[in-house]
């Protein structure tokens, strides 16, 4: 076990009890179970100003939040993060996870963004704050993932020029509101089920509307109408589809840049809805 690893589980109070096992899932960092005499942790092995920015998150987010579970920070230090590991032998409660996203959702700030950059995956995710919500969609996110895209081959022009005209359209119709704190990566293999309740882990922080979070669970998955009585107190607002439509563009092309152009028909379907809407 290296040194820095060590001298952080001493600090932090752990003895191990058996060598570090390595867990899937850790395509950017590399991620491991440690049995302790505390208990089984989880331990991330990345750059340090990564592994920084996420245990902050995971404060933040357990800050604002006390009806999901959020795993605690046991120790950082020098590229090591050590977090409490989660017991995923609960039930899925989508009823539970829609009341903890509007618990979340309604911690509010006055500018859209955070106070530091992060990622998504492996991309880049500016955060400079904006005051408004509409600009910081079309200049934070829309713009510099599309122009990423494009300039990489990944998106041809006729493509790019129609985010670029969805980016530019944004005030013709969505209204600006307060910066919801929101998970910023919320896709269904960041949400765990534990005998505690919905979990929620690896965070991409930011505020933004809180559609953020809502369109990326349903990008790979569904929701059901007792995730939409707990979190909308009933069905979804008339003007979904269309917000569903544009709060998934930005992780679409997020995956067109790292996973490639198969994703590109995502892209398009959410174009097109936007579009449609628009000729109406």
């Amino acid at each position: 076990m290296e040194s820095a690893l060590a001298a952080l589980l001493e600090s932090s109070g752990l003895t191990p009890k058996a060598a570090l096992q390595p867990l899937s899932g850790g395509d950017i960092a590399s991620v491991y179970q440690l049995d302790t005499d505390q208990g089984r942790v989880v331990v991330k092995h990345d750059e340090a100003d990564r592994l920084r920015g996420e245990a902050e998150a995971l404060r933040a987010l357990k800050g604002a939040c006390a009806k999901l579970v959020v795993p605690e920070v046991l120790g950082l230090a020098e590229g090591w993060l050590i977090m409490e590991a989660l017991d995923t032998s609960g039930r899925r409660d989508n009823r539970a996870l829609g009341e903890g996203l509007k618990e979340l959702h309604a911690s509010v700030g006055e500018q859209h963004g955070w106070h530091w950059d992060n990622a998504c995956g492996s991309t880049p995710q500016p955060n400079a704050p904006l005051n408004d919500g509409r600009a910081f969609q079309r200049e934070r996110r829309l713009l510099p993932l599309g122009e990423a895209c494009y300039q990489s081959g990944l998106l041809d022009k006729s493509l790019f020029e129609r985010i670029v005209r969805q980016a530019h359209a944004l005030e013709d119709w969505l209204p600006d509101r307060p910066a919801s704190l929101v998970h910023g990566d919320l896709w269904s293999g960041n949400v765990l089920h534990t005998p505690r309740g919905p979990a929620i882990i690896d965070p991409a922080i930011y505020r933004h509307y809180p559609e953020v979070d809502i369109a990326m669970l349903t990008l790979f998955g569904s929701l059901d109408d007792a995730f939409y009585q707990a979190y909308w107190n009933g069905d979804a607002p008339t003007d979904w589809p269309r917000r569903e439509a544009l709060f998934q563009l930005y992780p679409l092309l997020n995956h067109v840049l790292l996973f490639g152009a198969s994703f590109r028909s995502g892209v398009e379907r959410s174009l097109a809805t936007l579009e449609a809407y628009q000729d109406l």
